[in-house]
């Protein structure tokens, strides 16, 4: 019999995952959750391999270029540093409330986070006094993706607000999207030319950085994560989660309706559906070559507290037909 085309990740975390983000040179996996700790896999021997404790709901991750380091941002506002080869986990600073998203950018070897506190902050995790600059983005930061020097970052009041890491004091652009919900989920395009956004109400807007009038007619949004319940009115779906493929520049979408969308987004079509997890998908994420897929099952509490399916990391073995882009007509 051929390999599985998905397996279950052993010792799933005990409570929300928040993120599953692949190393950029090999098939580690880091995943964090509510449950407090920040737990790295090796996917190809389907094994956790370190598991770091740090005492607070663990919001996001991020690996360092050459993933011998990883940096995360807790519920209680710190920045931790875990080195792999040391197995230990350091402190670079905090926000004043939780760190929503974190981000190693490869070009300058800096981090950015982005905090409930509604700032953006910078570290040099090389330097001593690693914080190096704070920036007042007078919106609550919900995601955050990095291409290059840029830094696309989806805040409250449905606003995107764009950087260049090198000059942080000013965004070089500020839109307000045009979905007309929350933000919830924002990723930039592999080839660096845009990003796309999901929000609260089953809707992915693709949008470019150039703003000449030619490119910018080249923007749309589109309805996803929604179905027709029994009384014939549409339910509409947050989309949590968006992920592109690092070679075909597909994506996939997933949805508090636990479905996972591979689309294409020039040929603006679906390229696949996966059959429907159990609860909500809350993260996405291909590996370096795009023949993984990481899919974090994990109930987001939409409806409030109530029983759930558990959480739970999937890998996805990617074949050719579920991402590669579709024929134009």
């Amino acid at each position: 019999a051929g390999k599985p085309m998905q397996v279950e990740l052993p010792q799933a975390p005990r409570d929300g995952i928040t993120s599953a983000v692949f190393a950029n040179e090999s098939n580690l996996l880091m995943v964090t959750s509510w449950d407090a700790t920040t737990r790295i896999y090796d996917v190809d021997a389907n094994e956790m391999i370190h598991r770091f404790e740090q005492g607070t709901g663990i919001l996001d991750s991020s690996f360092s270029l050459d993933d011998t380091k990883a940096f995360a941002g807790g519920i209680d506002g710190k920045l931790r540093m875990m080195d792999f080869k040391e197995a230990n986990s350091a402190v670079l600073g905090s926000h004043s409330k939780g760190i929503k998203c974190v981000e190693y950018c490869d070009a300058t070897g800096l981090v950015i986070t982005g905090g409930w506190d509604e700032m953006i902050k910078v570290w040099d995790p090389r330097s001593k006094d690693a914080l190096s600059g704070t920036y007042d983005l007078k919106g609550r930061i919900f995601s955050m993706s990095l291409s290059g020097y840029r830094t696309v970052v989806a805040t409250s009041g449905r606003h995107v607000k764009i950087f260049d890491i090198r000059k942080m004091d000013t965004p070089e652009q500020d839109r307000l999207s045009s979905l007309q919900h929350q933000l919830r989920v924002v990723r930039c395009f592999p080839d660096s030319k845009g990003y796309a956004v999901g929000s609260c109400e089953g809707r992915v807007a693709i949008e470019y950085f150039d703003v000449s009038p030619e490119i910018q007619k080249m923007k749309y949004a589109f309805k996803c994560h929604r179905k027709t319940g029994a009384d014939g009115k549409q339910i509409l779906y947050p989309v949590n989660a968006l992920a592109f493929h690092p070679t075909y520049g597909t994506f996939a979408s997933g949805g508090c309706d636990g479905v996972v969308n591979v689309w294409d987004g020039y040929a603006k079509k679906r390229v696949c559906q996966y059959p429907t997890y159990q609860t909500s998908i809350s993260y996405l994420c291909y590996n370096k070559d795009g023949s993984r897929l990481a899919v974090a099952q994990s109930y987001t509490f939409e409806e409030g507290e109530r029983d759930h399916p558990r959480d739970a990391v999937y890998i996805r073995h990617v074949t050719e037909q579920e991402c590669k882009n579709k024929p134009r007509k």
